[in-house]
């Protein structure tokens, strides 16, 4: 797992020497270790290093919550894709984190570093708000006791403050960004709640911060947020 985690977005394929560096496991434990995952295809050799194999993804696509939630959210992103030509998430917590488990890209917007399978801190992101907002107390104690760090000049950084939007946040069962997390970005997202009113998932749509409306298509991402949360709650016992 430590060889795996090594990988980050952005990389293709890594060298022996560079997963040594990276994770501190000397280069023939490595390299032995590299041999066994090979053999389950769970990473491939290249002419210039290693790669993540298919195996790795076949593996991903069995996790059977996030395979029910992408399958049951397919038309709701749709719709809302089709609607706004923006580009739209659909995230669940993990940790202090959000990881993102579909994204559809708008054409006209900015360049969005999500991907599917990444993450994103969930203090300052829009999914993440609406998630933190719905969550069991201990998730927000977690996420104020690794701190809330200042990635732009509009992040809040304050705990209070965050405390007091996660509040309204409840009331108007959305939450919006307006480049807390990214320069330039706005977003504006809605729980998927599953039984007892705990956000599972959040929805969000994400656009340029001095062209996207907000206001305008929070009503859109809300209702899409809900009927996602209905199907969610009468074909799953696991929510």
């Amino acid at each position: 797992m430590t060889l795996l985690t090594a990988f980050r977005s952005g990389d293709s394929e890594l060298s022996l020497a560079e997963l040594s560096r990276r994770t501190g496991i000397p280069k023939p434990t490595a390299h032995r270790l590299l041999a066994e995952l090979a053999g389950w295809n769970i990473v491939e050799r290249t002419p210039d290093g290693i790669r993540l194999g298919m195996g790795l993804f076949e593996l991903g696509q069995l996790a059977p919550l996030q395979r029910g939630l992408r399958e049951a959210a397919v038309p709701f992103l749709a719709d809302l894709f089709e609607a706004t030509h923006e580009t739209v998430h659909l995230a669940v917590p993990d940790g202090v984190d959000v990881v993102y488990v579909q994204k559809l890209a708008g054409r006209r917007g900015p360049k969005v570093g999500s991907r599917v399978g990444g993450r994103m801190p969930a203090y300052c992101t829009g999914v993440g708000k609406a998630l933190l907002a719905f969550a069991p107390p201990e998730r927000l104690a977690a996420v104020l006791a690794a701190g809330l760090e200042r990635r732009t000049p509009r992040t809040t950084v304050a705990p209070g403050l965050l405390d007091q939007e996660l509040a309204r946040i409840r009331e108007r069962g959305v939450a919006e960004e307006h480049e807390e997390s990214t320069v330039g970005i706005a977003c504006v997202a809605a729980p998927v709640l599953g039984r007892g009113g705990r956000a599972v998932a959040a929805i969000s749509i994400t656009g340029w911060a001095n062209r996207l409306d907000t206001g305008r298509l929070a009503p859109a991402v809300r209702t899409a947020a809900l009927g996602l949360s209905r199907v969610l709650r009468t074909g799953s016992d696991q929510l």
